[in-house]
Protein backbone atom coordinates (compact mmCIF):
# COMPACT_ATOMS: atom_id res chain seq x y z
CA UNK A 1 0.00 0.00 0.00
CA UNK A 2 1.40 3.45 -1.00
CA UNK A 3 1.90 5.69 1.84
CA UNK A 4 -0.04 9.05 1.90
CA UNK A 5 0.81 12.15 1.65
CA UNK A 6 -0.33 15.67 3.55
CA UNK A 7 0.86 18.56 1.70
CA UNK A 8 0.54 22.26 3.97
CA UNK A 9 0.11 24.80 1.62
CA UNK A 10 -2.92 25.40 -1.33
CA UNK A 11 -0.52 27.61 -3.21
CA UNK A 12 1.26 27.04 -6.52
CA UNK A 13 3.89 25.22 -4.54
CA UNK A 14 1.50 22.71 -2.80
CA UNK A 15 -1.51 22.52 -5.80
CA UNK A 16 1.52 22.09 -8.37
CA UNK A 17 2.91 19.15 -6.57
CA UNK A 18 -0.54 17.60 -6.45
CA UNK A 19 -1.30 17.91 -10.28
CA UNK A 20 2.28 16.13 -11.26
CA UNK A 21 1.21 13.26 -8.81
CA UNK A 22 -1.95 12.89 -10.42
CA UNK A 23 -0.09 13.36 -14.16
CA UNK A 24 1.96 10.68 -13.32
CA UNK A 25 -0.66 8.48 -12.18
CA UNK A 26 -0.12 8.46 -8.53
CA UNK A 27 -2.86 7.48 -6.83
CA UNK A 28 -1.76 7.75 -3.03
CA UNK A 29 -4.57 9.40 -0.21
CA UNK A 30 -3.76 12.87 -0.16
CA UNK A 31 -4.54 15.82 2.30
CA UNK A 32 -3.99 18.84 1.43
CA UNK A 33 -4.36 21.56 4.15
CA UNK A 34 -4.87 25.18 3.34
CA UNK A 35 -5.25 28.77 5.52
CA UNK A 36 -7.14 30.17 2.64
CA UNK A 37 -10.36 29.58 0.59
CA UNK A 38 -8.22 26.38 -1.35
CA UNK A 39 -8.75 27.88 -4.89
CA UNK A 40 -6.70 26.78 -7.64
CA UNK A 41 -5.83 30.41 -9.29
CA UNK A 42 -2.13 31.55 -11.05
CA UNK A 43 -0.74 34.01 -8.69
CA UNK A 44 0.97 35.91 -11.01
CA UNK A 45 -2.64 37.09 -12.37
CA UNK A 46 -3.07 38.92 -9.19
CA UNK A 47 -1.26 42.02 -10.10
CA UNK A 48 -2.47 42.51 -13.94
CA UNK A 49 -5.90 41.73 -13.25
CA UNK A 50 -7.50 45.29 -12.86
CA UNK A 51 -6.31 46.57 -16.03
CA UNK A 52 -8.45 43.92 -17.41
CA UNK A 53 -11.34 44.76 -14.39
CA UNK A 54 -11.13 41.02 -13.77
CA UNK A 55 -13.75 39.93 -10.56
CA UNK A 56 -11.92 37.66 -8.02
CA UNK A 57 -14.08 34.72 -9.24
CA UNK A 58 -12.79 34.76 -12.60
CA UNK A 59 -8.98 34.14 -11.60
CA UNK A 60 -10.29 30.90 -9.87
CA UNK A 61 -9.83 28.20 -12.21
CA UNK A 62 -11.20 25.53 -9.53
CA UNK A 63 -12.72 26.20 -6.40
CA UNK A 64 -11.72 23.79 -2.93
CA UNK A 65 -14.23 21.40 -4.07
CA UNK A 66 -13.27 20.93 -7.57
CA UNK A 67 -9.92 20.60 -6.78
CA UNK A 68 -10.79 17.71 -4.42
CA UNK A 69 -13.12 16.53 -7.15
CA UNK A 70 -10.97 16.50 -9.83
CA UNK A 71 -7.65 15.56 -8.33
CA UNK A 72 -9.27 13.22 -6.05
CA UNK A 73 -7.87 14.91 -2.49
CA UNK A 74 -8.70 15.67 0.49
CA UNK A 75 -8.80 19.82 0.93
CA UNK A 76 -9.36 21.39 4.23
CA UNK A 77 -9.74 25.22 3.43
CA UNK A 78 -9.15 28.21 6.44
CA UNK A 79 -7.31 25.83 8.46
CA UNK A 80 -4.12 26.35 10.70
CA UNK A 81 -1.78 23.48 11.28
CA UNK A 82 -0.61 24.98 14.91
CA UNK A 83 2.11 22.39 15.90
CA UNK A 84 3.83 19.52 13.80
CA UNK A 85 5.80 16.76 16.12
CA UNK A 86 8.28 14.99 13.79
CA UNK A 87 9.05 12.18 16.03
CA UNK A 88 5.64 11.48 16.25
CA UNK A 89 4.76 12.31 12.76
CA UNK A 90 1.78 14.10 13.13
CA UNK A 91 0.10 17.50 13.35
CA UNK A 92 -2.02 19.47 16.00
CA UNK A 93 -4.97 21.23 14.41
CA UNK A 94 -6.37 22.40 17.88
CA UNK A 95 -6.80 19.53 19.86
CA UNK A 96 -6.87 17.26 16.60
CA UNK A 97 -3.94 15.23 16.07
CA UNK A 98 -3.68 14.20 12.14
CA UNK A 99 -1.44 11.70 11.07
CA UNK A 100 1.25 11.51 8.16
CA UNK A 101 3.43 9.19 6.62
CA UNK A 102 5.29 12.04 4.61
CA UNK A 103 4.91 15.75 4.61
CA UNK A 104 5.32 18.82 2.24
CA UNK A 105 5.82 21.88 3.95
CA UNK A 106 4.59 24.72 0.91
CA UNK A 107 3.67 27.26 3.13
CA UNK A 108 5.10 29.72 0.90
CA UNK A 109 6.00 33.35 1.65
CA UNK A 110 4.15 36.15 3.89
CA UNK A 111 4.78 39.99 3.27
CA UNK A 112 7.21 41.72 4.98
CA UNK A 113 5.80 44.22 7.70
CA UNK A 114 8.54 46.63 7.96
CA UNK A 115 6.46 49.04 10.24
CA UNK A 116 3.34 48.53 12.60
CA UNK A 117 0.29 50.15 10.58
CA UNK A 118 -2.12 51.37 13.15
CA UNK A 119 -5.63 49.66 14.44
CA UNK A 120 -7.54 52.06 12.84
CA UNK A 121 -6.06 51.74 8.99
CA UNK A 122 -6.03 47.89 9.11
CA UNK A 123 -8.94 47.83 6.42
CA UNK A 124 -6.97 50.37 4.32
CA UNK A 125 -3.44 49.41 4.74
CA UNK A 126 -3.02 45.55 3.37
CA UNK A 127 -1.39 43.71 1.18
CA UNK A 128 -1.94 41.17 -1.97
CA UNK A 129 -0.77 37.94 -1.42
CA UNK A 130 -3.27 35.29 -2.56
CA UNK A 131 -6.81 35.33 -3.88
CA UNK A 132 -8.18 36.23 -0.55
CA UNK A 133 -6.56 39.17 -0.51
CA UNK A 134 -6.89 40.49 -3.80
CA UNK A 135 -10.77 40.21 -3.21
CA UNK A 136 -10.60 42.27 -0.29
CA UNK A 137 -8.84 44.59 -1.95
CA UNK A 138 -10.62 44.66 -5.69
CA UNK A 139 -14.03 44.57 -2.78
CA UNK A 140 -12.35 47.79 -1.33
CA UNK A 141 -11.84 49.61 -4.59
CA UNK A 142 -15.25 48.51 -6.02
CA UNK A 143 -17.10 50.17 -2.60
CA UNK A 144 -15.70 53.66 -3.58
CA UNK A 145 -17.39 54.11 -6.75
CA UNK A 146 -14.83 56.07 -7.98
CA UNK A 147 -11.27 55.75 -9.35
CA UNK A 148 -9.15 55.55 -6.25
CA UNK A 149 -5.90 57.40 -4.81
CA UNK A 150 -3.84 54.32 -4.32
CA UNK A 151 0.21 54.44 -2.46
CA UNK A 152 2.07 51.27 -3.42
CA UNK A 153 5.12 51.30 -0.57
CA UNK A 154 7.76 49.58 -2.55
CA UNK A 155 9.05 49.62 -5.63
CA UNK A 156 10.03 46.01 -6.54
CA UNK A 157 8.33 43.62 -8.89
CA UNK A 158 5.17 43.42 -7.26
CA UNK A 159 4.84 46.94 -6.33
CA UNK A 160 5.94 47.64 -10.11
CA UNK A 161 3.39 45.77 -11.33
CA UNK A 162 0.49 47.18 -9.38
CA UNK A 163 1.50 50.53 -10.36
CA UNK A 164 1.31 49.59 -13.72
CA UNK A 165 -1.80 47.55 -13.73
CA UNK A 166 -3.44 50.43 -11.05
CA UNK A 167 -2.75 52.60 -13.05
CA UNK A 168 -4.32 51.19 -16.40
CA UNK A 169 -7.16 50.36 -14.57
CA UNK A 170 -7.96 54.32 -14.01
CA UNK A 171 -6.98 54.62 -10.43
CA UNK A 172 -4.28 57.70 -9.35
CA UNK A 173 -1.12 56.13 -8.59
CA UNK A 174 1.78 56.66 -6.33
CA UNK A 175 4.64 54.57 -5.82
CA UNK A 176 7.38 55.35 -2.66
CA UNK A 177 10.57 53.31 -1.82
CA UNK A 178 13.61 53.95 -0.06
CA UNK A 179 15.59 53.01 -3.27
CA UNK A 180 16.29 55.56 -5.84
CA UNK A 181 15.09 53.61 -8.65
CA UNK A 182 12.42 50.95 -9.49
CA UNK A 183 12.79 47.20 -9.53
CA UNK A 184 16.49 47.41 -7.72
CA UNK A 185 16.71 43.78 -7.21
CA UNK A 186 16.27 42.92 -10.99
CA UNK A 187 17.67 45.97 -12.87
CA UNK A 188 20.76 48.45 -12.74
CA UNK A 189 19.57 52.11 -11.77
CA UNK A 190 20.25 52.97 -15.48
CA UNK A 191 17.58 50.60 -16.40
CA UNK A 192 15.73 51.05 -13.22
CA UNK A 193 15.52 54.89 -13.96
CA UNK A 194 14.15 54.46 -17.51
CA UNK A 195 11.16 52.66 -16.30
CA UNK A 196 11.18 55.56 -13.58
CA UNK A 197 10.78 57.87 -16.72
CA UNK A 198 7.81 55.67 -18.36
CA UNK A 199 6.10 55.58 -15.06
CA UNK A 200 6.31 58.88 -14.65
CA UNK A 201 4.96 60.05 -17.96
CA UNK A 202 2.30 58.41 -17.52
CA UNK A 203 1.01 59.57 -14.55
CA UNK A 204 2.39 57.11 -11.83
CA UNK A 205 3.55 59.82 -8.99
CA UNK A 206 7.10 58.99 -7.91
CA UNK A 207 8.60 59.48 -4.26
CA UNK A 208 12.28 57.33 -4.38
CA UNK A 209 14.96 57.38 -2.45
CA UNK A 210 12.28 57.95 0.54
CA UNK A 211 11.04 56.74 3.96
CA UNK A 212 8.15 56.42 5.46
CA UNK A 213 7.87 58.50 8.78
CA UNK A 214 4.35 57.85 9.81
CA UNK A 215 0.39 56.84 8.94
CA UNK A 216 -2.67 58.73 10.15
CA UNK A 217 -6.32 58.09 10.28
CA UNK A 218 -7.64 61.17 8.30
CA UNK A 219 -11.18 60.08 8.23
CA UNK A 220 -12.23 58.59 5.11
CA UNK A 221 -8.78 58.75 3.88
CA UNK A 222 -4.91 57.37 5.21
CA UNK A 223 -2.40 60.52 5.55
CA UNK A 224 1.56 59.36 5.14
CA UNK A 225 4.23 61.22 6.12
CA UNK A 226 7.24 60.85 4.23
CA UNK A 227 10.65 61.22 5.42
CA UNK A 228 11.42 64.68 3.43
CA UNK A 229 8.17 66.40 5.31
CA UNK A 230 5.52 65.77 2.25
CA UNK A 231 1.99 64.41 2.68
CA UNK A 232 0.54 61.92 0.58
CA UNK A 233 -3.14 61.50 0.96
CA UNK A 234 -4.88 58.28 0.01
CA UNK A 235 -7.67 56.52 -0.24
CA UNK A 236 -5.77 52.86 0.43
CA UNK A 237 -1.99 52.07 0.72
CA UNK A 238 -0.46 48.56 -0.82
CA UNK A 239 2.00 47.34 0.84
CA UNK A 240 4.90 45.72 -1.05
CA UNK A 241 7.48 45.54 0.65
CA UNK A 242 8.65 41.71 0.13
CA UNK A 243 8.26 38.48 1.38
CA UNK A 244 9.72 36.24 3.75
CA UNK A 245 9.30 32.45 4.00
CA UNK A 246 6.92 31.28 6.49
CA UNK A 247 8.98 28.93 8.67
CA UNK A 248 7.50 29.15 11.56
CA UNK A 249 5.86 25.97 11.77
CA UNK A 250 9.51 24.21 10.78
CA UNK A 251 11.20 26.17 13.09
CA UNK A 252 9.37 25.49 15.94
CA UNK A 253 9.46 21.63 14.99
CA UNK A 254 13.16 21.68 15.05
CA UNK A 255 13.86 21.79 11.64
CA UNK A 256 17.07 23.45 10.02
CA UNK A 257 15.47 26.72 9.29
CA UNK A 258 17.55 29.83 8.62
CA UNK A 259 16.49 33.68 7.31
CA UNK A 260 16.40 32.27 3.71
CA UNK A 261 14.12 29.41 4.27
CA UNK A 262 13.60 25.73 5.65
CA UNK A 263 17.05 24.25 4.55
CA UNK A 264 16.74 20.92 2.20
CA UNK A 265 18.78 19.43 -0.11
CA UNK A 266 18.18 18.72 -4.08
CA UNK A 267 15.72 15.97 -3.41
CA UNK A 268 13.74 18.82 -1.02
CA UNK A 269 14.29 16.63 1.86
CA UNK A 270 14.78 18.71 5.39
CA UNK A 271 16.50 17.88 8.42
CA UNK A 272 14.06 15.20 9.71
CA UNK A 273 13.26 11.95 7.96
CA UNK A 274 9.93 12.30 5.51
CA UNK A 275 9.21 15.92 5.24
CA UNK A 276 10.33 18.16 2.54
CA UNK A 277 9.56 21.82 1.50
CA UNK A 278 8.60 23.21 -1.77
CA UNK A 279 8.17 26.64 -3.57
CA UNK A 280 8.92 29.93 -1.72
CA UNK A 281 9.47 28.40 1.86
CA UNK A 282 12.55 26.00 0.87
CA UNK A 283 16.18 27.16 1.08
CA UNK A 284 17.79 24.69 -1.99
CA UNK A 285 21.68 24.45 -1.57
CA UNK A 286 21.49 27.93 -0.51
CA UNK A 287 19.18 28.94 -2.90
CA UNK A 288 16.01 30.51 -2.49
CA UNK A 289 14.45 31.44 -5.46
CA UNK A 290 11.06 32.86 -5.34
CA UNK A 291 9.73 32.76 -9.06
CA UNK A 292 7.60 30.56 -11.10
CA UNK A 293 9.71 28.68 -12.91
CA UNK A 294 12.21 27.69 -10.19
CA UNK A 295 9.01 26.14 -8.37
CA UNK A 296 7.57 24.52 -11.29
CA UNK A 297 10.67 22.49 -11.30
CA UNK A 298 10.69 22.02 -7.97
CA UNK A 299 7.06 20.15 -7.91
CA UNK A 300 8.14 17.97 -11.05
CA UNK A 301 11.50 17.00 -9.43
CA UNK A 302 9.60 16.12 -5.81
CA UNK A 303 7.05 14.56 -7.49
CA UNK A 304 9.07 11.60 -9.73
CA UNK A 305 11.21 11.75 -6.27
CA UNK A 306 7.86 10.74 -4.24
CA UNK A 307 7.07 8.32 -6.31
CA UNK A 308 9.77 6.40 -6.52
CA UNK A 309 12.33 8.13 -8.49
CA UNK A 310 14.63 9.98 -6.72
CA UNK A 311 15.76 13.40 -8.49
CA UNK A 312 17.27 15.84 -7.92
CA UNK A 313 16.39 19.89 -8.88
CA UNK A 314 18.35 21.34 -10.92
CA UNK A 315 17.19 25.19 -12.31
CA UNK A 316 17.87 26.08 -15.37
CA UNK A 317 17.98 29.77 -16.31
CA UNK A 318 14.53 31.48 -15.20
CA UNK A 319 14.51 34.91 -16.78
CA UNK A 320 11.89 37.14 -14.75
CA UNK A 321 9.42 38.38 -17.21
CA UNK A 322 7.86 41.41 -15.33
CA UNK A 323 4.48 42.05 -16.28
CA UNK A 324 4.55 46.39 -16.79
CA UNK A 325 3.43 46.84 -20.33
CA UNK A 326 4.14 50.79 -20.04
CA UNK A 327 7.42 49.19 -20.79
CA UNK A 328 8.07 45.83 -21.09
CA UNK A 329 11.31 44.65 -18.93
CA UNK A 330 13.01 40.81 -18.57
CA UNK A 331 16.06 40.15 -16.05
CA UNK A 332 17.64 37.24 -15.30
CA UNK A 333 19.18 38.13 -11.67
CA UNK A 334 22.25 37.00 -11.11
CA UNK A 335 22.83 34.37 -7.90
CA UNK A 336 25.76 36.37 -6.86
CA UNK A 337 26.58 40.58 -7.31
CA UNK A 338 27.89 41.12 -10.27
CA UNK A 339 31.37 42.42 -10.49
CA UNK A 340 30.62 45.25 -12.99
CA UNK A 341 27.52 45.60 -15.61
CA UNK A 342 28.34 46.48 -19.30
CA UNK A 343 24.77 48.46 -20.69
CA UNK A 344 24.67 49.03 -24.30
CA UNK A 345 21.52 50.49 -25.93
CA UNK A 346 19.68 53.78 -26.08
CA UNK A 347 16.34 55.33 -24.99
CA UNK A 348 14.45 53.00 -23.80
CA UNK A 349 15.85 50.06 -25.11
CA UNK A 350 18.65 48.72 -22.80
CA UNK A 351 20.48 45.70 -22.40
CA UNK A 352 22.32 45.43 -19.07
CA UNK A 353 24.75 42.01 -18.94
CA UNK A 354 25.72 41.26 -15.55
CA UNK A 355 29.12 39.83 -15.47
CA UNK A 356 31.74 38.37 -13.12
CA UNK A 357 35.51 39.35 -12.36
CA UNK A 358 36.20 36.81 -15.65
CA UNK A 359 34.00 38.74 -17.78
CA UNK A 360 31.22 35.66 -17.82
CA UNK A 361 27.80 36.46 -18.28
CA UNK A 362 26.04 35.82 -15.03
CA UNK A 363 22.47 37.50 -15.54
CA UNK A 364 20.96 40.10 -17.58
CA UNK A 365 18.42 42.50 -17.55
CA UNK A 366 16.47 43.84 -20.68
CA UNK A 367 14.06 46.79 -21.31
CA UNK A 368 11.76 47.95 -24.54
CA UNK A 369 12.69 46.10 -27.75
CA UNK A 370 15.58 44.54 -26.03
CA UNK A 371 13.13 42.02 -24.46
CA UNK A 372 13.86 40.01 -27.86
CA UNK A 373 16.88 38.72 -26.85
CA UNK A 374 15.84 37.25 -23.88
CA UNK A 375 16.34 33.35 -25.35
CA UNK A 376 19.56 34.48 -26.81
CA UNK A 377 20.76 35.24 -23.37
CA UNK A 378 19.39 32.45 -21.76
CA UNK A 379 21.21 29.97 -22.92
CA UNK A 380 24.49 31.99 -22.90
CA UNK A 381 24.70 31.58 -19.15
CA UNK A 382 25.21 27.79 -17.15
CA UNK A 383 22.39 26.27 -15.10
CA UNK A 384 21.65 28.10 -11.61
CA UNK A 385 21.91 25.17 -9.62
CA UNK A 386 23.10 22.49 -12.04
Amino acid sequence: MSRSLTIIGSGMAGLGLLKQLRALDDSRRVTLISADSGADYSKPLLSSSFAKGLAPERLAMRSALEVSDQLAAVVRTHTRVERLDPLERCLWIGEERLAYDELVLATGAAPRMPFKVPATLANRVLSVNDLDDYRRFHGLLKALARPARVLIVGAGLVGCEFANDLRAGGHAVSLMAPEPTPLPRLLPEPLGRVLGEVFDAAGIELHLGRMLERMEDAGSEVGVMLDDGRRIEADLVLLATGLRPRTELAEAAGLSVTAAGIQVDRLLTTSSPGIYALGDVACVDGVNAMYVPPLQAGAKALARTLTGTPTELRYAVWPVVVKTPLLPVVAQPPLQSPAHWRIEGEGENLTAFAEDRDERLIGFALTGSCVRRKVELARAIPPLLG
